[in-house]
């Protein structure tokens, strides 16, 4: 079992490709990295000599007793780990199937006690038990701040695949 994971977005950057055809493996999952960068002199964040972009792409690979059961991973830089966390309780604890764990809704802590949830996914009174436990639900513009999910799990005469409808995308199993 293989995972292959990849995001391409906005402007490229790094080796489109090369005559011994390895670059653009080196560079797959950073072609896009540079753009969290700066040009500004003496800023933190300044491009330079040994810098590393932020990286945020987080494969998960799930074994049972040594062996592989299931490929994943949820995209959307910070809400990576909280994403494969939710997505990993919804199937570990919870029985859920991997489409059903990629489809349920997802709440996102974004800093300190303020949380984000999906508009409309949470029921009224979770919502108002997390106020009443000290958290600050706070808005989020953008529903793709939630990620998105692909999953991979293997049975025993093939693949049950999972594909988050948040976004775009196909998970397969061949």
């Amino acid at each position: 079992m293989a995972q292959h994971v990849e995001k391409l977005q906005g402007v490229q950057f790094g080796p489109q490709g090369s005559p011994d055809g390895r670059a653009l493996a080196r560079q797959w999952q950073g072609l896009n990295r540079a753009a969290t960068f700066v040009v500004q002199p003496g800023h933190p964040n300044c491009v330079g000599p040994s810098k590393r972009p932020y990286q945020t792409i987080i494969p998960g690979f799930v074994t049972r007793d040594g062996e592989p059961v299931m490929a994943f991973g949820v995209m959307g830089g910070t809400m990576q780990p909280q994403g494969h966390a939710q997505v990993m309780v919804r199937i570990a604890d919870y029985g859920q199937s991997p489409q059903a764990a990629c489809d349920g809704p997802r709440f996102r802590v974004v800093q300190g006690l303020d949380v984000s949830v999906e508009e409309g996914t949470l029921s009224s009174g979770v919502v108002e038990d997390l106020r009443r436990r000290g958290h600050r639900i706070v808005g989020l513009e953008d529903y793709n701040q939630f990620g998105c999910a692909q999953l991979i799990w293997k049975l025993d005469g093939g693949y049950y695949t999972a594909s988050d409808p948040r976004r775009d995308g196909q998970a397969v199993g061949f």
